[in-house]
Protein backbone atom coordinates (compact mmCIF):
# COMPACT_ATOMS: atom_id res chain seq x y z
CA UNK A 1 0.00 0.00 0.00
CA UNK A 2 1.74 3.62 -0.87
CA UNK A 3 -1.13 5.12 1.51
CA UNK A 4 -1.39 5.35 4.24
CA UNK A 5 -3.47 2.04 5.26
CA UNK A 6 -5.25 3.88 8.71
CA UNK A 7 -8.28 5.43 8.69
CA UNK A 8 -8.82 8.69 10.35
CA UNK A 9 -9.55 7.41 13.98
CA UNK A 10 -6.85 5.13 14.13
CA UNK A 11 -4.60 8.33 12.88
CA UNK A 12 -6.48 10.19 15.68
CA UNK A 13 -5.39 7.97 18.22
CA UNK A 14 -1.77 7.59 16.84
CA UNK A 15 -1.32 11.32 16.68
CA UNK A 16 -2.85 10.94 20.67
CA UNK A 17 -0.13 8.83 21.26
CA UNK A 18 2.52 10.40 19.29
CA UNK A 19 3.20 7.76 17.14
CA UNK A 20 1.46 8.61 13.98
CA UNK A 21 4.46 9.40 11.29
CA UNK A 22 5.74 6.07 12.75
CA UNK A 23 3.35 3.73 12.42
CA UNK A 24 2.39 5.79 8.60
CA UNK A 25 5.74 4.35 7.85
CA UNK A 26 5.48 1.09 9.82
CA UNK A 27 1.55 0.34 8.26
CA UNK A 28 2.38 0.56 4.60
CA UNK A 29 5.24 -2.44 4.88
CA UNK A 30 3.05 -4.62 7.41
CA UNK A 31 -0.84 -3.81 6.43
CA UNK A 32 -1.36 -5.53 3.28
CA UNK A 33 -4.54 -5.59 1.07
CA UNK A 34 -3.64 -9.25 0.43
CA UNK A 35 -2.94 -12.62 1.63
CA UNK A 36 0.84 -13.64 1.97
CA UNK A 37 1.52 -17.18 1.55
CA UNK A 38 2.12 -18.04 4.72
CA UNK A 39 -1.06 -16.60 6.09
CA UNK A 40 -3.23 -18.84 3.87
CA UNK A 41 -1.26 -21.85 4.86
CA UNK A 42 -1.86 -20.60 8.28
CA UNK A 43 -5.82 -20.53 7.93
CA UNK A 44 -5.82 -23.56 6.21
CA UNK A 45 -5.15 -25.52 9.36
CA UNK A 46 -7.40 -23.96 11.64
CA UNK A 47 -9.98 -25.46 13.35
CA UNK A 48 -11.40 -22.17 14.21
CA UNK A 49 -11.32 -18.27 13.01
CA UNK A 50 -12.60 -15.74 15.24
CA UNK A 51 -15.12 -13.02 13.30
CA UNK A 52 -16.69 -9.93 13.68
CA UNK A 53 -19.72 -9.14 12.03
CA UNK A 54 -22.42 -6.14 11.90
CA UNK A 55 -25.97 -6.67 12.47
CA UNK A 56 -28.52 -4.45 10.62
CA UNK A 57 -28.74 -2.15 13.44
CA UNK A 58 -24.81 -1.60 13.12
CA UNK A 59 -24.51 -3.39 16.28
CA UNK A 60 -20.89 -5.28 16.35
CA UNK A 61 -21.02 -9.14 17.21
CA UNK A 62 -17.66 -11.51 17.59
CA UNK A 63 -18.20 -14.92 17.13
CA UNK A 64 -16.80 -18.13 15.65
CA UNK A 65 -16.90 -19.92 12.98
CA UNK A 66 -15.89 -23.84 13.41
CA UNK A 67 -14.82 -26.58 11.35
CA UNK A 68 -12.39 -29.42 10.86
CA UNK A 69 -8.77 -28.57 9.45
CA UNK A 70 -9.10 -27.18 6.01
CA UNK A 71 -12.80 -26.09 6.07
CA UNK A 72 -10.79 -22.39 5.17
CA UNK A 73 -9.78 -22.16 2.19
CA UNK A 74 -7.16 -19.88 0.18
CA UNK A 75 -7.84 -20.14 -3.42
CA UNK A 76 -5.47 -16.69 -3.74
CA UNK A 77 -4.15 -13.83 -1.76
CA UNK A 78 -7.48 -11.88 -1.75
CA UNK A 79 -10.28 -14.36 -1.09
CA UNK A 80 -11.07 -16.62 1.50
CA UNK A 81 -13.77 -19.34 1.33
CA UNK A 82 -15.51 -21.12 4.77
CA UNK A 83 -17.11 -24.64 4.49
CA UNK A 84 -19.04 -23.65 7.45
CA UNK A 85 -22.22 -21.54 8.51
CA UNK A 86 -23.01 -19.21 12.07
CA UNK A 87 -23.78 -21.10 15.22
CA UNK A 88 -27.53 -21.23 15.11
CA UNK A 89 -29.24 -18.71 17.18
CA UNK A 90 -25.93 -16.88 17.16
CA UNK A 91 -26.54 -12.65 16.56
CA UNK A 92 -23.70 -12.36 15.12
CA UNK A 93 -25.50 -14.30 12.27
CA UNK A 94 -27.35 -11.19 11.27
CA UNK A 95 -24.50 -9.36 9.97
CA UNK A 96 -23.11 -12.29 7.33
CA UNK A 97 -24.68 -11.44 4.71
CA UNK A 98 -23.02 -10.95 0.60
CA UNK A 99 -22.28 -7.75 1.00
CA UNK A 100 -21.70 -7.06 4.28
CA UNK A 101 -18.15 -6.36 6.25
CA UNK A 102 -16.56 -9.38 8.12
CA UNK A 103 -13.33 -9.33 10.04
CA UNK A 104 -11.99 -12.42 11.28
CA UNK A 105 -9.04 -13.04 13.27
CA UNK A 106 -7.46 -16.69 12.86
CA UNK A 107 -5.00 -17.61 16.24
CA UNK A 108 -3.41 -20.56 17.33
CA UNK A 109 -3.61 -20.67 21.14
CA UNK A 110 -0.56 -23.13 21.29
CA UNK A 111 1.60 -21.40 18.95
CA UNK A 112 0.68 -17.97 19.92
CA UNK A 113 0.27 -16.82 16.22
CA UNK A 114 -2.43 -14.82 15.43
CA UNK A 115 -3.18 -12.91 11.87
CA UNK A 116 -5.75 -10.78 11.14
CA UNK A 117 -7.73 -10.47 7.79
CA UNK A 118 -10.87 -8.05 7.23
CA UNK A 119 -13.12 -7.78 3.98
CA UNK A 120 -16.40 -7.95 2.33
CA UNK A 121 -18.44 -11.18 1.92
CA UNK A 122 -18.95 -12.16 -1.56
CA UNK A 123 -21.62 -15.01 -0.64
CA UNK A 124 -23.36 -16.67 2.42
CA UNK A 125 -25.64 -19.57 2.42
CA UNK A 126 -25.95 -23.08 3.63
CA UNK A 127 -22.92 -23.90 1.69
CA UNK A 128 -20.97 -21.49 3.84
CA UNK A 129 -19.23 -17.98 3.08
CA UNK A 130 -16.76 -17.02 0.50
CA UNK A 131 -14.93 -13.23 1.42
CA UNK A 132 -13.22 -10.57 -0.93
CA UNK A 133 -9.93 -9.64 1.30
CA UNK A 134 -9.50 -5.74 1.88
CA UNK A 135 -6.92 -5.75 4.57
CA UNK A 136 -4.41 -8.38 6.36
CA UNK A 137 -2.17 -7.55 9.19
CA UNK A 138 0.27 -10.14 11.24
CA UNK A 139 -0.13 -9.50 14.69
CA UNK A 140 2.56 -10.38 17.82
CA UNK A 141 2.00 -12.95 20.04
CA UNK A 142 1.82 -10.60 22.87
CA UNK A 143 -0.91 -11.27 25.68
CA UNK A 144 -2.07 -15.08 24.32
CA UNK A 145 -2.30 -17.80 27.29
CA UNK A 146 -0.80 -21.39 25.96
CA UNK A 147 -3.79 -23.69 25.61
CA UNK A 148 -4.10 -26.87 23.39
CA UNK A 149 -7.31 -27.70 21.44
CA UNK A 150 -9.11 -31.36 21.35
CA UNK A 151 -12.12 -31.94 19.43
CA UNK A 152 -15.21 -33.47 21.68
CA UNK A 153 -17.65 -34.12 19.07
CA UNK A 154 -18.22 -33.95 15.40
CA UNK A 155 -17.26 -30.40 13.86
CA UNK A 156 -20.23 -30.11 11.98
CA UNK A 157 -22.31 -29.94 15.37
CA UNK A 158 -22.28 -26.15 16.53
CA UNK A 159 -25.98 -26.79 17.87
CA UNK A 160 -25.88 -24.36 21.20
CA UNK A 161 -27.60 -27.21 24.10
CA UNK A 162 -29.59 -23.46 25.37
CA UNK A 163 -29.68 -20.37 23.67
CA UNK A 164 -30.29 -17.51 26.63
CA UNK A 165 -30.88 -14.00 26.35
CA UNK A 166 -29.61 -12.28 28.85
CA UNK A 167 -29.90 -8.06 30.00
CA UNK A 168 -27.54 -7.64 33.08
CA UNK A 169 -24.03 -9.50 33.95
CA UNK A 170 -25.15 -11.47 36.73
CA UNK A 171 -24.83 -15.13 37.68
CA UNK A 172 -22.80 -17.47 35.71
CA UNK A 173 -21.89 -14.36 33.19
CA UNK A 174 -20.68 -12.45 36.37
CA UNK A 175 -18.28 -15.67 36.76
CA UNK A 176 -16.81 -16.38 33.54
CA UNK A 177 -16.20 -12.28 33.30
CA UNK A 178 -14.22 -12.84 36.41
CA UNK A 179 -12.79 -15.64 36.06
CA UNK A 180 -11.38 -14.89 32.32
CA UNK A 181 -7.73 -14.23 30.93
CA UNK A 182 -8.98 -13.76 27.27
CA UNK A 183 -11.85 -11.54 25.24
CA UNK A 184 -12.42 -10.72 21.46
CA UNK A 185 -13.69 -7.79 20.41
CA UNK A 186 -15.57 -6.55 17.12
CA UNK A 187 -15.78 -3.00 16.39
CA UNK A 188 -16.53 -1.21 13.09
CA UNK A 189 -16.01 2.20 11.04
CA UNK A 190 -18.26 2.56 7.98
CA UNK A 191 -16.86 1.96 5.18
CA UNK A 192 -13.45 1.06 7.09
CA UNK A 193 -15.10 -1.98 7.86
CA UNK A 194 -15.38 -4.35 10.31
CA UNK A 195 -12.66 -5.71 12.67
CA UNK A 196 -12.30 -8.19 15.46
CA UNK A 197 -9.32 -8.46 17.92
CA UNK A 198 -7.74 -10.48 20.47
CA UNK A 199 -7.53 -9.29 24.58
CA UNK A 200 -5.66 -10.91 26.78
CA UNK A 201 -4.15 -10.52 30.79
CA UNK A 202 -4.19 -12.32 33.90
CA UNK A 203 -7.18 -14.07 35.36
CA UNK A 204 -9.51 -11.35 35.72
CA UNK A 205 -8.15 -8.77 34.27
CA UNK A 206 -11.79 -7.56 32.59
CA UNK A 207 -12.92 -4.97 36.03
CA UNK A 208 -17.08 -5.45 36.31
CA UNK A 209 -18.26 -2.08 37.56
CA UNK A 210 -21.49 -2.95 38.21
CA UNK A 211 -24.32 -5.09 36.34
CA UNK A 212 -24.16 -3.35 32.87
CA UNK A 213 -20.34 -1.75 32.84
CA UNK A 214 -17.05 -3.16 32.47
CA UNK A 215 -13.68 -1.62 32.19
CA UNK A 216 -11.35 -3.58 30.36
CA UNK A 217 -7.72 -2.44 30.18
CA UNK A 218 -5.73 -1.75 27.03
CA UNK A 219 -2.08 -2.83 27.51
CA UNK A 220 0.96 -1.76 25.25
CA UNK A 221 0.70 -2.90 21.89
CA UNK A 222 1.56 -2.75 18.22
CA UNK A 223 0.33 0.84 18.51
CA UNK A 224 -2.24 0.42 14.83
CA UNK A 225 -5.01 1.13 17.39
CA UNK A 226 -7.47 -0.62 14.74
CA UNK A 227 -9.66 -1.56 18.03
CA UNK A 228 -9.75 2.25 19.73
CA UNK A 229 -9.68 3.47 15.72
CA UNK A 230 -13.08 2.14 15.05
CA UNK A 231 -14.47 3.24 18.45
CA UNK A 232 -13.10 6.75 17.59
CA UNK A 233 -15.77 7.06 15.10
CA UNK A 234 -18.31 4.17 16.05
CA UNK A 235 -18.40 3.96 19.54
CA UNK A 236 -19.99 0.36 19.78
CA UNK A 237 -18.29 -3.03 20.18
CA UNK A 238 -18.94 -6.42 20.58
CA UNK A 239 -17.88 -8.96 23.12
CA UNK A 240 -17.12 -12.72 23.16
CA UNK A 241 -16.26 -14.42 26.42
CA UNK A 242 -15.35 -18.17 25.70
CA UNK A 243 -15.39 -21.14 28.47
CA UNK A 244 -12.90 -22.81 27.19
CA UNK A 245 -13.36 -25.73 29.29
CA UNK A 246 -16.88 -26.12 28.73
CA UNK A 247 -18.09 -24.29 25.03
CA UNK A 248 -19.86 -21.83 26.06
CA UNK A 249 -20.01 -19.02 24.26
CA UNK A 250 -20.99 -15.62 25.72
CA UNK A 251 -21.45 -12.79 23.52
CA UNK A 252 -22.24 -9.21 24.41
CA UNK A 253 -22.95 -5.97 22.06
CA UNK A 254 -22.81 -2.51 23.79
CA UNK A 255 -21.55 0.64 23.71
CA UNK A 256 -17.88 1.86 24.47
CA UNK A 257 -15.36 4.77 25.32
CA UNK A 258 -12.38 5.19 25.50
CA UNK A 259 -10.93 6.44 28.95
CA UNK A 260 -7.71 8.07 28.86
CA UNK A 261 -6.60 8.78 31.95
CA UNK A 262 -8.20 8.85 35.94
CA UNK A 263 -7.89 6.74 38.65
CA UNK A 264 -9.95 3.61 37.39
CA UNK A 265 -6.26 2.88 35.41
CA UNK A 266 -4.46 2.70 38.63
CA UNK A 267 -6.44 -0.16 39.36
CA UNK A 268 -5.97 -2.06 36.35
CA UNK A 269 -1.71 -2.70 36.64
CA UNK A 270 0.56 -1.93 33.63
CA UNK A 271 -2.51 -0.48 31.62
CA UNK A 272 -2.12 2.35 29.20
CA UNK A 273 -5.64 2.97 29.26
CA UNK A 274 -8.60 1.38 28.73
CA UNK A 275 -12.09 1.08 27.39
CA UNK A 276 -15.57 1.15 29.35
CA UNK A 277 -18.11 -1.27 27.89
CA UNK A 278 -21.58 -0.77 28.03
CA UNK A 279 -23.91 -3.69 27.62
CA UNK A 280 -26.74 -3.26 25.51
CA UNK A 281 -27.55 -7.12 24.53
CA UNK A 282 -26.45 -10.52 25.66
CA UNK A 283 -26.81 -14.09 24.92
CA UNK A 284 -25.46 -17.48 26.28
CA UNK A 285 -25.03 -20.22 23.74
CA UNK A 286 -23.90 -23.20 25.80
CA UNK A 287 -22.45 -25.82 24.78
CA UNK A 288 -21.92 -24.57 21.37
CA UNK A 289 -18.55 -25.23 20.53
CA UNK A 290 -17.44 -28.96 19.70
CA UNK A 291 -13.66 -28.06 20.87
CA UNK A 292 -12.54 -27.51 24.30
CA UNK A 293 -9.17 -25.93 25.75
CA UNK A 294 -6.49 -26.97 28.02
CA UNK A 295 -4.50 -24.61 29.78
CA UNK A 296 -0.95 -24.93 29.63
CA UNK A 297 0.72 -21.51 30.88
CA UNK A 298 0.25 -17.92 30.72
CA UNK A 299 1.94 -15.58 28.30
CA UNK A 300 5.05 -14.31 29.40
CA UNK A 301 3.52 -10.34 29.37
CA UNK A 302 1.43 -11.39 32.62
CA UNK A 303 4.22 -12.17 34.89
Amino acid sequence: MDATPFHAGEVAVQSRIGVAERMAEVGRRVVRDHMPEQHQRFYEQLPLMLAGSVDPAGRPWATVLVGPPGFVQAPDAWHLTFAATPIPGDPAAAGMTAGSPLGLLGIELHTRRRNRVNGELLAAGPEGLRLRVSQTVGNCPQYIQGREVQWMRDAADTRPRAVERLSQLDGDAAWLIAAADTLFVATHAGAAGADVSHRGGPAGFVMQEDERTLLVPDYSGNRMFMTLGNLQLDGRAGLLFIDFERGDLLTLTGRAEIVWDGPELAALGNAERAWRFHLEEGWWLRDALPLRWRFIDWAPQNG
